[in-house]
């Protein structure tokens, strides 16, 4: 066990000699860093207050002690821990000792060492917690893969306008690599292109929700995400069945021509190009919007996380529209050099993309994007 410091909190971990992996004695992931500075800063810019939040997959539990220390006074009512690990409990308290937490903050918290699901199952107002009736309005799902295993009983257990906050590492699944597995487990079908981590992210999106309409519970993205080696995704709950049947009609398909490289929105599977070629297709996933244009902009004020100020104002500049050109992509296939990036983006009125380091979103037509590609040609 090693001592590591992490913004404002110490914690003695396991620190992985190569890949992190399950097994690990104390389950913690230095890469996540980022994850948990968004999560702390996501809500500390919303008005929510006096929260009940849950952790069901806890793992050393760092992601709560930074909540007890860096969440604004009165962001939180009650904060619930919890992790398999034999050893989860007594490791916990041990972290809250040496990080000299208060009794105030102590009195706010429980911690529990069950599986996930049981845990946000068993949790009713009969735990005599002040403020709490059984749900959430806060849940963060970090798991090691799949959060599959979690969403039915996590969406049956958040508050009307509660956010969820997911993550899945199982990126090979949701970007193509294993076509039967995404079948499987996401219920749609990706694409082994340029565009294959919008695509997963927008693929998971419509995973989850379609476990929210069941409960009439509409999810709306307010921040998602792809970085690293992970997707992130946190929606607000609204209720109401007009709510779900407009998430609903949001989940599409992605053409794409593997011929001239064009794309657009569909709600059917089987349509041939203008150019001749039929489509080929990912989806059904979601073609709404991945940000709350607000929210960002209220991160970008209240951000006091160096690291992450490039990353947060690349999404914020970022057109919110379903898919973008890869340049370098286009440029190869018509057999040209690449045009500046700043050049084509003045040109066709786009922006960046967090998902592609060549990639422009653009609302111009494949035919304009092309005399911008084309006009490089020597």
């Amino acid at each position: 066990m090693e001592l590591v410091e992490e913004n404002s909190v110490k914690i003695k971990v396991e620190i992985p000699k190569k890949d992190v992996h399950a097994k690990m004695e104390v389950f913690y992931n230095p890469l996540m860093k980022s994850n948990r500075n968004i999560s702390v800063l996501l809500l500390n810019s919303v008005d929510n207050k006096k929260m009940n939040l849950a952790l069901p997959l806890a793992g050393s539990g760092i992601r709560g002690l930074r909540f007890l220390q860096e969440l604004e006074k009165g962001k939180i009512n009650h904060l619930f821990l919890n992790d398999k690990k034999d050893n989860f409990v007594k490791m916990f308290n041990e972290n809250l000792k040496l990080n000299k937490i208060s009794k105030a903050k102590e009195n706010s918290i429980s911690v529990f060492n069950q599986e996930a699901s049981l845990f946000l199952l068993n949790l009713t107002e009969e735990q005599n917690i002040k403020d709490f009736c059984g749900y959430f309005d806060y849940i963060d799902l970090d798991p090691f893969g799949s959060p599959n295993p979690f969403l039915s009983v996590t969406l049956a257990r958040i508050t009307r306008k509660g956010i969820i906050a997911i993550t899945a590492t199982d990126t090979a699944a949701l970007t193509g690599t294993y076509p039967k597995v995404t079948k499987r487990k996401y219920w749609a079908r990706s694409m082994r292109n340029d565009l294959m981590h919008e695509i997963g992210l927008r693929i998971l999106i419509r995973k989850v929700q379609l476990h929210g309409v069941q409960f009439d519970k509409a999810l709306v993205p307010i921040l998602s995400y792809h970085k690293d080696h992970y997707f992130r995704v946190y929606f607000v709950s609204n209720k109401g069945k007009e709510n779900s049947d407009e998430v609903i009609k949001e989940h599409q398909y992605l053409l794409s021509c593997p011929k001239c490289l064009s794309f657009k929105i569909s709600n059917y599977n089987q349509e041939n190009c203008s150019c001749g070629w039929k489509y080929d297709y990912a989806g059904p996933l979601w073609t709404g919007k991945l940000f709350d244009q607000k929210l960002l902009q209220a991160m970008l004020k209240n951000n006091p996380f160096p690291e992450e100020e490039k990353f947060l104002q690349l999404l914020n500049d970022e057109m919110d529209t379903p898919f973008f050109y890869d340049l370098h992509a286009l440029s190869k296939k018509y057999k040209t050099d690449p045009p500046k990036m700043e050049l084509a983006l003045k040109k066709l009125k786009g922006t960046r993309t967090h998902f592609s380091l060549t990639g422009l979103k653009t609302e111009k037509s494949l035919k304009e994007v092309l005399k911008v590609v084309l006009s490089s040609k020597k």
